[in-house]
């Protein structure tokens, strides 16, 4: 099966953990937009979604789901969303979509994170992939200047020739070079860092669940 096709599968696969009549944490990437996709044939069995983006907002409006604002809502039973990486105790590299954030945020407001990926995403050791960091601008060359120690090269991410801006309006660098051997640690000290908006090491906030798209089917990790 060709990546599309798993995150096809792995999409649908995510419905088996929504509730009907329940509120759905919903994530931000090409995964999800299969699961987004998967979600509207159920759409009339839920009340809605909480989104991680503008981005997914209007894919899940555009689907015919209502989209609550965060602080609409107490707590979400589910949040699903993909990952850039994830390791064997459910700790992720997230945020190659420019919406970590939003994502930590609406995660930590969810009991249940599920995870859904393909295969190449797995990882024994996080940090192949550039962790993302969304920083303050003001803030962004001293954040990228603290990296060198830990090993890594920090980079500003740019979009058509220019900083990109997220949906917070706020930059983003991408930091190379890394090993993170422990990203509860990881994530405590950068998270420290003043201008630091937030880290794309999902370790406070880690999956419990991963469906994981393989040239089997759809493989089930629970961490």
């Amino acid at each position: 099966m060709t990546q599309d096709e798993l995150k096809t599968l792995v999409g649908q696969a995510a419905l088996h953990y929504v509730e009907a009549g329940s509120i759905v944490g919903v994530g931000t990437g090409s995964t999800v937009n299969k699961f987004i996709d998967a979600l509207a044939t159920i759409k009339d069995t839920i009340a809605g979604a909480v989104s991680s983006s503008v981005a997914s907002t209007e894919r899940l409006q555009a689907l015919g789901i209502k989209v609550f604002d965060a602080t609409e809502v107490d707590e979400l039973g589910v949040y699903i969303d993909g990952a850039d990486e994830i390791d064997h105790a459910g700790y992720m590299i997230k945020g190659g979509g420019a919406a970590l954030t939003r994502e930590k945020i609406v995660a930590a407001q969810s009991r249940k994170f599920v995870c859904i990926a393909d295969e190449s995403k797995l990882v024994a050791t996080l940090g192949s992939f550039p962790v993302p960091v969304e920083v303050i601008p003001m803030a962004a060359q001293r954040i990228a200047r603290q990296f060198a120690p830990l090993g890594g090269t920090a980079v500003l991410r740019l979009k058509n020739g220019v900083p990109l801006v997220t949906d917070n309006g706020q930059h983003i660098l991408d930091v190379t070079g890394l090993t993170i051997a422990d990203p509860l640690a990881f994530e405590s000290e950068v998270n420290q860092w003043p201008g630091v908006v937030t880290v794309g090491v999902f370790a406070f906030q880690k999956a419990s669940v991963c469906l994981l798209g393989t040239e089997n089917g759809v493989k089930t990790l629970v961490f």
